[in-house]
Order: C-alpha cells, then structure tokens, then sequence
C-alpha cells in the first residue's frame, strides 16, 4: 500500500487543484476590480486602523486607569493607615 492510497492525494494534484482554485478566484475578484496592487493596498490600510484603533482603545483605557486611581489609590492609602492605627481583635 502506498502513501496515496490511504485517502491522500499527489502533490501534483494537490498544485492543480490548487491552480484551479486560485484561478477561479483571481477571476472573480478581477471581476469586482480588486487586482493584486490594490488588494496589497486595502490590506495595509486595514492592518493601520486596527492598529491604530487598537492603541486608541489601550490609550482609552489608561487615561481612565489613571484618573480612577488618583482618587482609589489615597482612599486605599488612607484606609489602610486608619485600619493599623486600631487594635486588632483576635
């Protein structure tokens, strides 16, 4: 029993199958007018705004972290040194 045999295909139908494929797509996308230039293009522009939406939301988030803790962090300051000073019950 051969390599093939076993529910495998050639390499050499896996490429044609492969070139098949890519060219009924290549069509269809020539077809909306999207060729290998602009895909390349949209691609970038897309990479950019998740990026930069990525980094507008990290930045979203410490601003917010920031403001909150000026007034959770002495508040926890404040609680702690009010909490030592009282005998403890044990």
């Amino acid at each position: 029993m051969d390599q093939y045999s076993a529910g495998g295909n050639s390499p050499l139908a896996i490429i044609l199958r492969l070139a098949v494929i890519s060219l009924v797509v290549g069509i269809v996308l020539s077809a909306l007018g999207i060729n290998a230039s602009n895909l390349f293009a949209s691609l970038n522009i897309l990479a950019r705004r998740i990026y930069d939406l990525g980094f507008g939301a990290v930045d979203w988030i410490i601003q917010y972290l920031i403001v909150g803790a000026m007034v959770v962090v002495p508040v926890y300051l404040l609680a702690r040194l009010l909490g030592g000073a009282r005998p403890r019950r044990d």
